[in-house]
């Protein structure tokens, strides 16, 4: 990279899918990657060796980003060994799908938890922390406008992190950073294809003109022209990568 440093990029839940091709695409574009996991330190770190093996940069940052004091320590973690953090990318989630009068207690609690306050408790540090031109990327989901049946919480914590994403973009004037959505339709993880039937994967394929489920890679491409200086105009968008399904 041109900067006499190199950029540091935390990406939450980048351990596997979507994440860990996030992580790879950033490293490839010169950033130090801490590839963040809750539980799963074997895959973080065969993450990371996958990373160095290509040439870039990275380590693994152990937190649980619906624990404000695990994600402050991870951002401790950061500017101790990196200086400073340049670029979050909110990744983290989960999804449990039930119609609304199906959804027991658990089913919101943990979306919410995860998806809607694991993403503000990074969003706060970040605002605190983040140095002045970096990059802020929160994934939501493009269910947010398609609102299928037994999407209901789950959609709805996605369409809180695109409300968070607008509203932080304003705080954080005068500060050439910016903060945008990319919300993936469907694509090919092993999270999303587990226990799918092979006519329902090619259903959803079909669903957009473009006839094919979008690959991690596509969403990872998204995020990184974002965390570039091509992104530099970008600020409080919601970027679907989604094929054109909506």
């Amino acid at each position: 990279m041109s900067n006499e440093y190199r950029k540091t990029a935390i990406v939450t839940g980048a351990s596997r899918g979507i994440g860990a091709a996030i992580s790879e695409r950033l490293a490839t574009e010169g950033f130090t990657v801490l590839i963040n996991f809750a539980a799963n330190a074997s895959a973080a770190e065969a993450q990371v060796r996958k990373i160095e093996s290509a040439g870039g940069r990275a380590i693994t940052a152990q937190a649980d980003v619906s624990d404000p004091a695990a994600v402050a320590r991870m951002f401790d973690a950061a500017e101790a060994a990196y200086g400073g953090v340049d670029v979050l990318v909110n990744n983290a989630g989960i999804m449990k799908l039930a119609t609304i009068a199906d959804s027991d207690d658990a089913l919101f609690d943990s979306q919410v938890a995860i998806n809607l306050k694991g993403t503000f408790n990074t969003l706060r540090q970040a605002a605190r922390r983040l140095r002045d031109g970096g990059r802020i990327i929160n994934l939501s989901s493009s269910v947010v406008g398609l609102y299928q049946p037994t999407y209901a919480v789950y959609a709805a914590t996605k369409a809180g992190v695109e409300a968070l994403t607008h509203v932080l973009t304003k705080e954080l004037r005068g500060r050439n950073i910016t903060v945008n959505t990319v919300a993936p339709g469907p694509t090919a993880t092993d999270l999303f294809l587990n226990g799918k039937p092979e006519e329902v994967v090619d259903r959803l394929a079909k669903l957009a003109p473009l006839e094919r489920l979008g690959q991690p890679a596509d969403i990872a491409a998204a995020v990184a022209f974002l965390a570039s200086p091509d992104g530099d105009w970008i600020n409080g968008q919601t970027l679907r990568a989604n094929g054109g399904i909506i």
